[in-house]
């Protein structure tokens, strides 16, 4: 919703004053330059970039268009379960625990936040680090390096759309001129007609310029923006599992160690202590039931 009306306002604004000015609309119209230089980037764009990151690109677009983002209650399932197999492992035997782990999809705890249980690779990392919680080997510090090198990982894997579309953006100028010199030389070749043929067609190939400026900073750029923040909120739930769980190992109490967690939530999305202990009491009174 917000990029439509930033585009809107955008668009009402560059037009608006170019009219204003006694432009006229009608000469912006050029379809073909518009094909040139959006085929081009396109083109590029798929030469540059693996299957994987070109279907992530357009699911991350998707995304943004709809307003899909990580939200404060998004937050609170991730801290809500947390907070449960922590209450599980002390409470109860590893082995007992380590069922919900080896089967997320059957599992009492995970069936209460279906939204962590549909988001496969946080699903992954909570398990696969709850098993070395369980068997109890592994010292904190090595839990918490090889914890930084995955989040590493996927941070880079979140961001690839971002860097992929960036770097589009940062094509499509250069791409504007090549369709305002293929303009020039289609123009070049009508030096003996009328100047205004002429002229009508120079004005042409200069649209190719304005339109290559234009798409990459007023919408190239701001939609990879967009995903690069989506997706930094994405990632935040990974280090909100690292948090707590370290926390936990050194032996926090469960409510404290998910409030390790929650300190690192932004403060747009983080929820309140109040909220955070109102979900996971909720949470347990459901379990018990």
């Amino acid at each position: 919703m917000s990029f439509a009306i930033g585009l809107t306002i955008t668009l009402g604004c560059m037009l608006g004053g170019f009219a204003a000015l006694g432009g006229h609309l009608i000469v912006l119209w050029q379809p073909w330059e518009f094909v040139i230089i959006c085929g081009a980037a396109f083109g590029t764009f798929i030469i540059a970039n693996p299957v994987s990151t070109i279907k992530d690109t357009g699911r991350a677009i998707v995304d943004v268009l709809m307003g899909k983002s990580t939200k404060a209650e998004d937050h609170l399932d991730v801290l809500g379960l947390i907070h449960a197999l922590m209450r599980e492992l002390r409470a109860k035997g590893r082995n007992e625990v380590e069922a919900h782990v080896d089967n997320p999809e059957e599992s009492a705890i995970f069936k209460q936040y279906p939204k962590v249980l549909a988001n496969t690779g946080l699903l992954t990392f909570i398990c696969d680090y709850l098993r070395l919680i369980i068997i109890g080997n592994a010292r904190t510090h090595e839990i918490e390096a090889l914890m930084d090198e995955e989040l590493h990982t996927v941070r880079h894997d979140y961001l690839k759309p971002y860097t992929a579309l960036t770097t589009v953006a940062d094509s499509l100028p250069a791409l504007g001129i090549v369709a305002a010199v293929l303009g020039v030389i289609k123009a070049m070749g009508a030096l003996d007609q009328s100047p205004e043929l002429l002229g009508g067609l120079i004005g042409a190939a200069l649209v190719g310029t304005f339109l290559g400026i234009f798409i990459s900073y007023g919408i190239v750029t701001p939609i990879a923006n967009k995903i690069k923040i989506s997706r930094e909120k994405k990632h935040r739930a990974y280090i909100v599992v690292k948090q707590s769980l370290l926390a936990f190992m050194n032996g926090a109490m469960p409510q404290i160690a998910v409030e390790h967690g929650r300190k690192t939530i932004s403060s747009y999305e983080r929820p309140t202590i109040d909220e955070v202990e109102n979900a996971t009491v909720s949470a347990g009174v459901k379990e018990a039931a």
